[in-house]
């Protein structure tokens, strides 16, 4: 899953705002690299982060949607907003990334009807507050668990099982401790044997491990990926395409020639 950030103020330093011509650019360069899905987000949620106004959001991702669906692959939609998730569908969007796990007052009601992919995933407060000191008392449990609840309610409200998959939010409400915890544990994240999404790439836990600052992320990006996959992960999210692809190839080849 590619990454296309149509905010002006990513933390990776890579969003395109609404010049739709950058994010078709981006787009191509990311599927001509190996890239399977388009994830794109309107709203940064990265730490300490404010939220954007629904339709500012909105302006801007609708037209990349649009703009994007020629490309003959599936586009995904980051947001937590219900009216952007309306918005986003009725535009073409094939899957909906809920950072906050399709808890908004709304958010079932506007994803349930239809057929498209809906990720779910564990965030502890908000964006703007997330990392202000996170505690748990089993990180791997609450959020093995949070996820089940979720699935449940999605069910509830009509939603296919196979429609669903899951992300235990690496760097949403989590200190490093918590992030490895998830990383070695993410086989138990597959609740019900639902696919596990993973979005390490560029993030602070990896900085903090590595010293570097978020440019120079792409080797612990890329290692973070391949452990993801190893430990259970069937998607990663990432910003640098063409060397994850690459990686994973030998990863593939690996397990091929043990098999």
């Amino acid at each position: 899953m590619a990454i296309i950030n149509l905010t002006p103020d990513s933390f990776s330093g890579d969003g395109v705002g609404r010049d739709l011509s950058a994010a078709l650019a981006r787009a191509e360069a990311a599927l001509a690299a190996g890239a399977e899905l388009l994830d794109l987000g309107a709203e940064s949620t990265r730490p300490g982060s404010d939220p954007v106004p629904e339709a500012e959001e909105i302006a801007r991702v609708v037209p990349a949607v649009k703009a994007l669906t020629g490309l003959e692959v599936p586009i995904s939609v980051d947001t937590l907003k219900p009216a952007v998730m309306r918005a986003a569908l009725d535009a073409g969007a094939d899957m909906i990334n809920d950072v906050a796990g399709f808890r908004s007052p709304g958010a079932l009601d506007a994803v349930a009807a239809g057929n498209a992919g809906l990720c779910v995933m564990h965030m502890r407060g908000e964006p703007r507050t997330m990392q202000a000191d996170p505690r748990y008392a089993d990180v791997v449990g609450e959020v093995e668990s949070f996820l089940a609840e979720r699935v449940h309610a999605l069910e509830a409200a009509g939603v296919a099982r196979e429609r669903i998959v899951l992300d235990p939010g690496f760097g949403f409400g989590k200190t490093l401790a918590h992030n490895l915890a998830l990383l070695r544990a993410l086989a138990r994240m597959r609740v019900e044997g639902l696919p596990v999404l993973a979005g390490l790439s560029r993030k602070s836990m990896l900085g903090a491990i590595t010293g570097r600052p978020v440019d120079q992320r792409l080797g612990a990006s890329v290692a973070a990926a391949l452990l993801a996959v190893q430990h259970g992960a069937r998607i990663v999210r990432v910003h640098d395409v063409a060397v994850t692809v690459d990686a994973l190839k030998v990863l593939a080849a690996l397990e091929e020639a043990a098999a």
